[in-house]
Formats: C-alpha cells, sequence, structure tokens
C-alpha cells in the first residue's frame, strides 16, 4: 500500500516555526527546543524524502535549532540570588532568546500581510465603472433675465442720463401740448415694435429732450414693467439696460390696456 504525504507550503523556516508553535498551542517566550526541533527536522526529511526541492534557509534553521538544543542541555550554572540588573542579563543569555525576537517580529509581519490579504480580496468584490455626465438628469430651472437687476439699476441709469444732459445748453421752448405718460408708453410701445421687440434704454433719450420728457419716459418705462409687458436686463455690469418685451405677450399693442393708465 502506498503512504502519500501532504505537506503545507511555507515561506520560510520562520513560517514552519510559527505552524509548528501554533499547532502544539506553545507559549512563544518559552519554546520547548527539544520538541520544535524534533518536530522542524521530520518536516525536513518528509521534504526530502519527497523530493522536494529544500532552499538553504531551512538547512541554516535546522542547524540552527540544533545548536540550541545543545546548548540548552548543557548544564546551567549554580543559581545565584542577584539583584534585577543581573537577572536581566540572565535572561539574554538565553539561547532561545535571538530565536524567539525573530518570531514575534515575523508574527506582526504575517500578520499584517494577512490583513492586506482580507483588504485585496473584499476589495476585488467591489466593481466600478466610469462616471457618467448626469447633468441631463439635473432639475432645470429657467434662468432669470432680471437676476440682480432691481428699480435701483434704473434709477441710477436716469441720473447718469441726467449727468449728460445737465451741461449741454438748453433752448426754452414752449409747447402747447405736454407729452403725457400714456402717449410717452404708447411711443414706447412703437418704438419695440420697429425694433422687433428689444431696445436699448439710451435709445429712448434724444439730445434735445427737456428734463420734463425724461422724466415721463422714465415712468412710462416703470409702469411697463409693473404692467409685467417688458423686462430689463443687463449683460455685464456697468452697461446698458436692455429693454426687452415678454415672450408670453404676442402683441403688446392689443394686450396693453391703455384704460389703466391714469395719467
Amino acid at each position: 500500500m502506498k503512504v502519500t504525504y501532504k505537506l503545507e507550503a511555507f515561506e520560510g523556516p520562520l513560517d514552519l516555526l510559527l505552524h509548528l508553535i501554533d499547532k502544539n498551542e506553545l507559549d512563544i517566550y518559552n519554546i520547548p527546543i527539544k520538541e520544535i526541533t524534533d518536530q522542524y527536522l521530520g518536516y525536513v526529511q518528509a521534504m526530502q524524502e519527497l523530493e522536494l526541492e529544500i532552499t538553504s534557509e531551512f538547512l541554516v534553521m535546522a542547524a540552527t535549532l540544533l545548536s540550541i538544543k545543545s546548548k540548552m542541555l548543557l548544564p546551567k550554572p549554580p543559581v545565584i540570588e542577584f539583584d534585577e540588573y543581573f537577572d536581566d542579563m540572565e535572561d539574554e543569555l538565553d539561547p532561545r532568546a535571538e530565536l524567539v525576537a525573530k518570531l514575534i517580529e515575523y508574527r506582526k509581519y504575517k500578520s499584517i500581510a494577512d490583513m492586506l490579504r482580507d483588504k485585496e480580496v473584499e476589495r476585488s468584490l467591489v466593481y466600478t465603472r466610469e462616471p457618467e455626465d448626469l447633468t441631463s438628469f439635473l432639475p432645470h430651472s429657467q434662468e432669470n433675465p432680471v437676476e440682480g437687476l432691481d428699480v435701483a439699476d434704473l434709477l441710477f441709469a436716469f441720473q447718469r442720463t441726467l449727468r449728460k444732459l445737465a451741461n449741454r445748453n438748453v433752448v426754452a421752448r414752449i409747447r402747447r401740448d405736454e407729452i403725457s405718460v400714456k402717449d410717452r408708453i404708447r411711443e414706447v410701445i412703437d418704438l419695440l415694435k420697429v425694433r422687433g421687440g428689444k431696445l436699448l434704454f439710451s435709445k429712448l433719450f434724444d439730445y434735445d429732450m427737456t428734463r420734463e420728457e425724461i422724466v415721463v419716459t422714465f415712468l412710462a418705462i416703470l409702469e411697463l414693467m409693473k404692467m409685467k409687458k417688458v423686462v430689463c436686463h443687463q449683460h455685464k455690469l456697468f452697461e446698458d439696460i436692455v429693454i426687452q418685451v415678454k415672450e408670453e405677450v404676442s402683441d403688446i399693442d392689443t394686450q396693453f390696456p391703455t384704460d389703466e393708465i391714469n395719467y
């Protein structure tokens, strides 16, 4: 009957020693060197019988164990009570001390390697994909054409216009009929029709306009904004204000209730 041996693969002699210590539930700080040496040599002999490749590290460790075993068999000197300093020196003379230190250090690295291996397995179960453009799923909000623009901006534009006209030579004229806000609104509507529903604020004022005409024009624009027939906006700060007919007002002439104006 053919007997088959199955040996575990070990990364090195320290790995094999740790396996033997854990298997026999031994104290790593007080290793029974004779028992561990016999088991270690048994594994090495089994690998030789199976014609496995044995690295020099395993043979060096076998020689080290035999050396420690021989030192442990030597008679110990008589016990003399010393202070703690000499007790520490006695511990350092233990032939197993260097081997135990290597095993403890190797166990730390092996524990860290096992933890990293578990992390690798856990991470391999996570699948990712390339980021996609999800802007099409965002809620669409209509841009406010008059964002940041209020009546104060119109007032500032009005003041700038007055300052430009302040230094001009004004010729007094006597007019029989003064233009009303209602009539000026009609004129502004006509201008918007001609300009395709969009007009610059500065185009409403001529060089020879009087102060009264400027005021009436300004009130007409405010009334149109109040009745939500036009909107005013600026493309950039301090640029000319754009007056534009609202998109929902298809025909500003028929939609405009002139009877509501009482000027």
